[in-house]
């Protein structure tokens, strides 16, 4: 992955712009099936068993460990300087030892991304348990929202972080690392709703698919970028939301257009209606939709077909 799509790149950078705009048109009838295991949620039951609870506990110390690494290493970041500063001294700074310091994090630069590992188990748990008819790249848009949750938890610490990590080459290039693990998920998820028969020569499924996951992490880090060069300052998930619109209304519409899907290879009467369409005869719209059909995606079909009068 190039540096354009990192959250931490220097200003100016140029960012690919596409000549125009793709049109994508997604297995609607391959979205997440119903059916289809979840992880459990934390909360979809009342009690857990004991493995479960002891699990969880120590997730939670792990997490706290490194965040109190995370920390320490900040602080001797900031007075001394990263390169002055030693993973030894990190480790007594937090109160381990060197050989703790090594179960949590593989270097020093890694000690400013605590969170990363655990934000993209998160992330992955959100597509897991997508509803059945939402949109895939809205499934994406709401993963990748754990991030910017992430960062907007700790506003001092976050911008602390982006200063420090404009500073110093092997920073940025460690967060645009954990930025392609993002990538990388939504990609996968993007990918596995499509035909996997249908992966020829000439079908472009395959590209656009990890275009759309690119665009989705572009607009997410440009968000970001703005927001921390701000002091942390804003409305940030409402900027977001801003930014996902128009990779929806340039990537939401296309995949797969032209080929036969399962979907429309089934005979008439097998055929399910799709979530929703809209159509407008003279002065009169008229739109159709599934009652499990998601509220967004019903508006954005009338309002698609509104544009094209």
């Amino acid at each position: 992955m190039t540096g354009w799509g990192g959250l931490l790149e220097p200003d100016g950078s140029p960012h690919p712009q596409a000549r125009s705009p793709a049109r994508m048109q997604y297995v609607r009838g391959m979205s997440q099936p119903a059916d289809s295991p979840r992880r459990p949620s934390r909360t979809s039951s009342p009690s857990e068993t004991p493995e479960t609870a002891a699990g969880s506990r120590a997730a939670a110390q792990r997490l706290k460990m490194r965040r109190e690494l995370s920390a320490a290493a900040m602080e001797l970041f900031a007075t001394k300087g990263y390169e002055a500063t030693t993973v030894d001294e990190i480790a007594a700074a937090g109160g381990v030892a060197r050989r703790t310091f090594f179960r949590h994090f593989r270097s020093k630069e890694e000690a400013i991304f605590p969170d990363h590992d655990d934000t993209l188990v998160r992330a992955e748990a959100v597509l897991n348990a997508a509803p059945p008819h939402e949109h895939p790249l809205d499934t994406v848009c709401r993963g990748i929202k754990e991030v910017m949750r992430m960062y907007a938890a700790s506003p001092a610490v976050s911008v602390a972080r982006y200063k420090l990590t404009r500073e110093v080459p092997t920073l940025r290039e460690a967060e645009i690392a954990s930025v392609a693990r993002y990538e990388r998920l939504f990609t996968r998820y993007l990918l596995g709703h499509f035909d996997e028969h249908d992966h020829h020569d000439d079908n472009d499924d395959p590209l656009l698919a990890e275009v759309a996951a690119s665009a989705v992490v572009t607009a997410h880090n440009h968000v970001l970028r703005r927001w921390l060069r701000a002091g942390g300052q804003g409305d940030v998930e409402a900027q977001l939301d801003h930014a996902f619109s128009i990779v929806r209304d340039t990537f939401g519409t296309g995949i797969g257009a032209g080929r036969s899907t399962a979907q429309d290879r089934r005979k008439p009467d097998e055929q399910s209606s799709a979530p929703a369409s809209a159509s407008v005869n003279g002065d009169v719209l008229v739109a159709v939709a599934r009652t499990d059909a998601p509220l967004d995606e019903v508006m954005r079909t009338i309002e698609r077909a509104l544009k094209q009068t």
